[in-house]
């Protein structure tokens, strides 16, 4: 999600959740992701994770930014559309893992425990690192060739 303050571009970024990001800021936020299900198209699925992370339903017309890939070797397809929300109200799905490690007790957390609204400088610092290509691409390309739902 983006949106224009002043002129100026800002994006909506997510804080990964659970104890392994806690401590973690610059060069850790991501945007809205997950997993396409094999009977999905990229945009259905980008639509779908948005909504799950967030508990926000992304809508208007949607601008391709392409691929980037992650340190993992993951590769996100991002779709990027013009919108508005107050972060605070931002509600994540969990996951549940092992915590502490080894002691046999599984907690749940949100995937995202904060959002933000970034201008594309500090976003830059504030997102993981594979992911920049993505926020060129929004740059680059602008809401100027966007996408209804479906194609």
């Amino acid at each position: 999600m983006y949106r224009r303050r002043d002129g100026a571009l800002e994006v909506l970024l997510v804080h990964p959740g659970g104890p392994l990001w806690k401590n973690k800021d610059d060069g850790a936020w991501s945007i809205p992701k997950g997993e396409i299900d094999p009977t999905e198209d990229a945009l259905a699925a980008a639509i779908r994770e948005f909504r799950e992370e967030t508990g926000l339903e992304p809508r208007g017309l949607f601008v391709d930014l392409g691929q980037a890939k992650l340190k993992s070797g993951k590769l996100v397809r991002a779709f990027a559309f013009e919108g508005d929300c107050d972060p605070a109200a931002v509600q994540s799905n969990t996951f549940t893992m092992e915590w502490p490690p080894r002691s046999g007790r599984v907690q749940e957390f949100p995937e995202i425990d904060r959002a933000g609204w970034f201008p594309l400088a500090a976003a830059r610092r504030k997102i993981l690192p594979g992911l920049l290509p993505l926020l060129d691409a929004l740059e680059r390309i602008g809401p100027n060739r966007a996408e209804s739902p479906g194609g």
